[in-house]
């Protein structure tokens, strides 16, 4: 278990690269990682490799039957793995990157385990330099939050710490989350609309974004 400085500001582009290449090298190894997002922190593995995802779940304690959301870098690889309709068009173009879930038709390719058997899948696009530079070297990740399951988000690299452990390889540190709250998560099927969760980004926003 190694924990690496990554706040931005503090670091040489050589010295911030070199811990998101090392990060980046963890994912595709099969490894876990911690890493920051604008929300709170994440914890990560490769979608497509199944024994990564299984550990990530037994590192949190996390439900087999519960799905788990993913990150991607940019609207081309979230059309990699779903199928958007005019909502999520709509949704991405005015928060993404951002705080948004958008619970979306997922393609064939994308594991069950992931998903929990689900047809659909949590997608969002994170507003943070760490967890972007990451996934543009790894291609999707996990993205649920960093901590056992049930206990509270963790917005600092110590609780997450605390409650990982050893299960996890790399936890990238770059001081407190910005927002201290998850995203909001919206579930799109055809013209249906449902927001799941409350987030950093209310309903109003919302509704004002795809009644326009």
């Amino acid at each position: 278990m190694k924990i690496a400085k990554c706040d931005r500001a503090e670091l040489s582009d050589r010295e911030f690269n070199s811990v998101i290449c090392d990060a980046a090298e963890e994912i595709v190894a099969g490894n876990l990682i911690v890493y920051p997002t604008e929300t709170v922190y994440g914890i990560g593995a490769d979608i497509f490799n199944e024994v990564a995802v299984k550990n990530l779940y037994l590192a949190k304690n996390r439900p087999f039957d519960m799905a788990l959301s993913v990150a991607v870098s940019d609207k081309k690889m979230m059309e990699s793995i779903a199928v958007l309709n005019d909502n999520a068009d709509k949704l991405v173009e005015a928060f993404l990157p951002g705080p948004l879930t958008i619970i979306i038709e997922k393609k064939p390719d994308i594991p069950d385990l992931v998903t929990a058997m689900s047809r659909k899948v949590g997608i969002r696009i994170p507003d943070h330099p760490v967890a972007m530079g990451i996934i543009k070297k790894t291609g999707p990740i996990v993205a649920t939050s960093a901590n056992l399951h049930s206990h509270p988000d963790a917005t600092d690299i110590d609780s997450a710490v605390k409650d990982l452990g050893a299960a996890v390889s790399m936890y990238l540190d770059a001081g407190s989350s910005k927002l201290k709250r998850p995203s909001t998560i919206i579930w799109l099927m055809n013209k249906e609309v449902e927001i799941v969760r409350q987030g950093a980004i209310t309903r109003e926003e919302i509704e004002a974004v795809l009644n326009a």
